[in-house]
C-alpha cells in the first residue's frame, strides 16, 4: 500500500493518482491528510504538498488539482532527461515538476475547454494542442513520466511490486458503409449507375451489376479476409457498426436489412462490436438513444463500445451523453488526421467532467493513428512515424490502437498496403 500525504484531498487529485499510481504502475494507494498517521506509516509513502515534512519523498505541488472549474492556466515547458514536462517547481522536489497536475492537464483534455481555434469540421485540431506545438504528440508522455518517477521510487524503496504490464495491440474497423453496391435499393443503384457512367468509371457499372446479379461479393464485404486474419495472427479487433437513419452525412444501407444484421452477428461470434455513431446521435441524445437500441435488438445485448472517428467531439457533452446512456466504453480520443497521442496516453483512463469535477464511470480507449492520414502522407513516412511510436509505446508497456476502414481492404482501395500495416502494428513477419 502506498500512502500519500496531501493536506487536502480532492477529486482531481484522486483522479491523477489512482491513474498514475494505481493504473499505470499498478500500486494500491491511499491518502491522509493526518501528519502523525503518515510518520506512522512503515510502508511506501510520499507527500504532496507545499513543503517538505522531513526527509521523506516529497512532490510539490502546483495549485491545479486544488482548483474548480477553468482558469487561465500558464503552461511552461522544459527538458527532463529524453522527455519535456511543464508545471515546473522548486529544486527542493523530488520530482522538477508536478507529475500529477501534468498528468490531468493531459487527460481531462484541459486545454479543450479553454478558447481555441477549430478546423473546417467545427473539430480541436492536432495543431492547437500543446503537445503538438512542444513535440510531444508521438510521445505517450504520461506513461514516460510515469516510469522515470517509478525509477525514483525503486531507488528509495525495495521490494516494490509494480503491475504486470506489456506492449499491447487493438485494430478498430470502423464501418460506415458495409456494402458499397449491394442493397442500396432501385433508385440509389440507379444513380450511382449514371453517376458513373457520367465519370467514365465503366469498370464500377460491371462490378455493380455482378455484385447485384450475386456472380460477385460486394467489395466493401471484407469481413471473412478479416476474420481470416483475426483467426490466423490471433489479433484483437473491435468492429464498429453504423445504423443511423439515412441523412446528407450518413448513407449506408438502412439497418433493417437482413444481410446487415446478420454480418453483425457473424463479426461478434469472433470479435468484439459495437456502434459507430451517426452525425445526428454525437449532437442529439434521443438519436444516440435510438441508434443504441437497434444496436441491442441485433446483437440481443447491451452496447459496450461507440467510436465517432470523424466528427466532432464535443466535450463534455458527448461522453455526458455517453454517460447517461449507461455506455461504457469510448474509442474517439484521437485525431483523424494526425498521428499522436491526443489525451499525451495509450492506457485507457476513465473520463473526468471539468464542468462537474467527478470522476465518471466512462472508459475512453485512446487511439494513436487512423487511416485517414494515409490519405495525405507517403507510405514511408507513415510506417517510419508508427515505428518510432511502436518503439516509444514497448518502452513503457503501452497499447497501440489503430483505426482502419472495412473499405481501406477492399478492392478499391490498397488492401496490400493496409493489410501491411496490419502487420506492422501487430509485428507478423
Amino acid at each position: 500500500m502506498l500512502l500519500i500525504y496531501t493536506p487536502k484531498i480532492t477529486p482531481r487529485i484522486i483522479y491523477a493518482f489512482k491513474h498514475v499510481c494505481t493504473q499505470i504502475l499498478g500500486l494500491d494507494i491511499n491518502f491522509t491528510t493526518k501528519i502523525e498517521e503518515f510518520i506512522a506509516h512503515q510502508d511506501l509513502k510520499f507527500s504532496y504538498g507545499k513543503k517538505r515534512l522531513g526527509n521523506e519523498l516529497f512532490i510539490q505541488n502546483v495549485e491545479l488539482l486544488l482548483e474548480q472549474g477553468l482558469s487561465d492556466v500558464d503552461v511552461k515547458v522544459q527538458t527532463w532527461g529524453e522527455t519535456k514536462c511543464f508545471f515546473s517547481v522548486s529544486e527542493n522536489s523530488d520530482l522538477p515538476f508536478d507529475i500529477f497536475a501534468s498528468s490531468f492537464y493531459m487527460l481531462s483534455r484541459y486545454e479543450e475547454y479553454l478558447p481555441h481555434v477549430k478546423d473546417d469540421f467545427g473539430r480541436f485540431p492536432a495543431s492547437e494542442s500543446l503537445a503538438y506545438k512542444e513535440g510531444l504528440l508521438e510521445f505517450p508522455v504520461v506513461e514516460i513520466w510515469a516510469y522515470k518517477f517509478k525509477e525514483i521510487l525503486e531507488e528509495r524503496f525495495e521490494n516494490i511490486q509494480w503491475k504486470n504490464r506489456k506492449f499491447e495491440t487493438t485494430t478498430i474497423i470502423s464501418v460506415s458503409h458495409v456494402f458499397n453496391f449491394k442493397n442500396k435499393g432501385f433508385l440509389r443503384s440507379l444513380v450511382g449507375t449514371i453517376m458513373d457512367i457520367g465519370k467514365l468509371k465503366f469498370s464500377r457499372v460491371v462490378d455493380r451489376i455482378k455484385v447485384l446479379l450475386r456472380i460477385e461479393k460486394d467489395p466493401y464485404n471484407v469481413f471473412d479476409d478479416l476474420i481470416l486474419f483475426i483467426k490466423r495472427h490471433k489479433t484483437k479487433m473491435v468492429f464498429m457498426f453504423q445504423l443511423s437513419d439515412f441523412n446528407a452525412y450518413d448513407k449506408n444501407i438502412n439497418h433493417n436489412r437482413l444481410n446487415y444484421k446478420s454480418i453483425i452477428k457473424y463479426v461478434a461470434d469472433y470479435s468484439q462490436v459495437g456502434l459507430r455513431l451517426g452525425y445526428f446521435a454525437i449532437k442529439e441524445q434521443e438519436v444516440l438513444k435510438k441508434e443504441k437500441k437497434r444496436f441491442e435488438n441485433i446483437i440481443h445485448g447491451p452496447l459496450q463500445n461507440v467510436i465517432n472517428p470523424k466528427y466532432n467531439l464535443s466535450l463534455p457533452t458527448h461522453y455526458g451523453f455517453l454517460n447517461e446512456l449507461e455506455i461504457p466504453n469510448d474509442y474517439s480520443m484521437g485525431y483523424p488526421e494526425s498521428i499522436g497521442f491526443r489525451a499525451g496516453t495509450s492506457c485507457s483512463f476513465l473520463f473526468y467532467d471539468l464542468n462537474m469535477e467527478v470522476t465518471t464511470p466512462l472508459t475512453i480507449h485512446p487511439y494513436v493513428f487512423h487511416s485517414q492520414v494515409c490519405h495525405s502522407r507517403s507510405e514511408g513516412e507513415i510506417k517510419s512515424k508508427l515505428g518510432g511510436i511502436i518503439g516509444e509505446l514497448k518502452k513503457v508497456d503501452g497499447t497501440f490502437r489503430g483505426i482502419f476502414k472495412n473499405r481501406d481492404f477492399s478492392p478499391y482501395s490498397d488492401p496490400e498496403y493496409y493489410y501491411s500495416l496490419l502487420r506492422q502494428i501487430n509485428d507478423i513477419r
